[in-house]
């Protein structure tokens, strides 16, 4: 079981559907004894990976940001949550720039994340609206050879009180339990 758990969070919007999931997946994890340290990503500046490789050298990226902070983190986190919102049909263009970074982590100065777990929620309720997302984080999760711990993905939402009374709420913070 995971003891200090990572939160990157992709939304954009403060007070949203994917932060009240988030919040809750925090309760559940404090409520189980782990340490979480969260990232509104969003908040953040983080610039794209350019793949010049010049951080497989250095162990250092050529972007002077905010995501050392971040792989930091990761370097003592045994688990990572990826939460979002669903953009046209994958996560947030902030949360994809963060995730795209980890490749400085590669050779140099390695993460500890052992488990990942994902957050998605959607306006949309097509079956398929957050299949995009889900195949990229499994991918991740088998590159990084991390286990799948969980999925909550919570659709047919236009505002964070659209949750109050779903199963989605509680399946978070049993996931942050659990994670």
């Amino acid at each position: 079981m995971s003891t200090n758990i990572v939160v990157l969070s992709g939304s954009p919007r403060k007070n949203g559907s994917t932060e009240r999931l988030v919040q809750e997946f925090i309760a559940g994890a404090r409520e189980a004894g782990k340490a979480v340290t969260e990232f509104r990503v969003a908040d953040l500046k983080i610039a794209p990976c350019l793949g010049c490789g010049s951080c497989h050298q250095s162990g250092i990226c050529v972007h002077e940001d905010d995501m050392p902070q971040i792989l930091d983190a990761l370097r003592s986190a045994d688990a990572l949550l990826f939460a979002s919102p669903i953009y046209y049909w994958n996560v947030t263009a902030q949360l994809k720039t963060a995730i795209d970074r980890f490749y400085s982590s590669l050779r140099v100065n390695p993460m500890t994340v052992k488990r990942a777990a994902l957050i998605l929620t959607s306006g949309n309720a097509a079956p398929d609206t957050c299949e995009g997302a889900i195949i990229t984080y499994k991918r991740i999760c088998k590159h990084q050879n991390w286990e799948d711990a969980g999925i909550v993905a919570a659709q047919s939402l236009h505002a964070a009180a659209m949750l109050d009374g779903r199963a989605e709420l509680e399946q978070a913070r049993e996931l942050g339990r659990k994670l």
